[in-house]
């Protein structure tokens, strides 16, 4: 990898970032001119190529893919990175698993100063593991940390520590096809002071777990409920990133949905009732809109729309297909209502990495229970997207509009 051009005061970092440096490259004046280059690059991003790998020593039992419950068994090594204001970004360490030691007066447990991903690692049966589309995960994570006030860092080189991560603990990809390995970037700010400012010292960790179906339904369609007395997010707000507190803050309605007999919540936004997200999950709609034309309907991302990865990969998708229209559109409950009563509403689901692909097949809305069509467990659209996503994902497709999957052979 070429940091720099003799000659020149420009440097360029994978093509993202470019700076100008007041300094004099020439190699017969500057002695120490590597040393000043890492330096500098230290302050911008992690560098993966100096990774350093300690493994564990014990291991823990690989437990039965059948019976694996989201995020509760984690692998045996972990990624951690830190970074202060002072030194720039510190060497990536990739070591057993275990807890992390954290300041009490830090921002990330004061101020939700924090932000994840979630991404996966498939097994194929050519036993060849593979990542689904992880760029879009990294530069979702750098926009979030942005929003944040957490340190920016190279997507490119952040996606090579995780790559290293999972070749360690690659016998923990489980060799199923309903089964995977989660994995669970996290970003904290960790300077120990109780002021409301931005950070100077932050910690980016990486843990690994295998995981199975994400709802206890497993394939069956989910119901939800419908109220707008609670909101996810608001125009101006961190909807858009993925960060801790939206997620603690909606644990509450989450639990008022199931004492009305409710698995997720819909999302309502506005006095119009505005259709946005359900639980954790994007929305689709497969309708007849009002003007009679055959459509795969989604919120727009206005910035209460999380921009999932499987959400960006179902619309292309469509788009590909070129079978019905594919939009993204503000949707309402007076629409789903009234197309309802007219017979125009052929299915519902939401995406998400946890779930891929999860039909809707209740509303609880207003005091009333509205029923969306879906034939058996799966309903004919969701049926085919969940099966040409996993197809890609575990099978390797080569697909034009999903160009950026990544694979490492075993």
């Amino acid at each position: 990898k070429q940091y720099l051009v003799k000659n020149t005061q420009k440097v360029t970092l994978n093509s993202q970032l470019c700076c100008s440096i007041p300094y004099d490259f020439s190699e017969h004046k500057n002695k120490h001119f590597k040393e000043y280059v890492g330096n500098f690059f230290s302050c911008i991003t992690m560098n993966a190529t100096d990774t350093v790998i300690q493994l564990a020593q014990t291991h823990k039992t690989k437990p039965d893919p059948n019976g694996l419950v989201f995020g509760t068994v984690f692998t045996d090594h972990m990624l951690t990175i830190e970074w202060s204001l002072e030194e720039g970004w510190q060497k990536p360490h990739i070591q057993p698993f275990g807890n992390l030691s954290i300041h009490p007066g830090c921002s990330a447990l004061h101020y939700a100063v924090q932000l994840f991903e979630g991404m996966k690692a498939y097994r194929g049966p050519d036993n060849k593991v593979r990542l689904f589309r992880p760029m879009i995960n990294m530069k979702r994570m750098l926009k979030s940390a942005h929003r944040a006030c957490l340190p920016s860092f190279d997507c490119a080189e952040l996606l090579e520590c995780i790559k290293k991560l999972v070749e360690v603990d690659q016998d923990w990809v489980p060799h199923s096809d309903s089964a995977s390995l989660y994995i669970r970037p996290t970003f904290l700010g960790t300077e120990p002071t109780l002021g409301v400012k931005k950070p100077n010292k932050a910690l980016l960790f990486v843990i690994l777990g295998p995981v199975g179906s994400y709802f206890s339904t497993g394939a069956k369609p989910v119901s939800l409920w419908a109220d707008s007395k609670y909101i996810r997010a608001w125009r101006g707000g961190t909807g858009d990133c993925k960060m801790g507190g939206n997620y603690g803050a909606s644990i509450y309605a989450q639990y008022e949905a199931v004492d009305y007999g409710c698995q997720q919540v819909l999302w309502l936004y506005g006095d119009d009732h505005q259709i946005t997200e359900v639980g954790t999950m994007n929305l689709f709609l497969y309708w007849i809109n009002e003007k009679g034309e055959e459509e795969l309907a989604t919120p727009p991302l206005d910035g209460i729309i999380l921009p999932g990865v499987t959400r960006q990969s179902i619309l292309e998708l469509g788009r590909k297909w070129g079978e019905f229209k594919v939009s993204e559109r503000y949707l309402t409950m007076a629409d789903l209502r009234q197309a309802l009563e007219e017979n125009r509403v052929r299915e519902m689901f939401g995406s998400g990495t946890a779930c891929v692909v999860s039909p809707v097949g209740r509303i609880l809305y207003q005091g009333e229970n509205l029923h969306i069509p879906c034939e058996g467990s799966f309903s004919p659209l969701a049926s085919r997207l969940l099966k040409e996503l996993t197809d890609i994902q575990v099978r390797h497709q080569t697909h034009n509009t999903l160009h950026d999957i990544f694979y490492r052979p075993i």
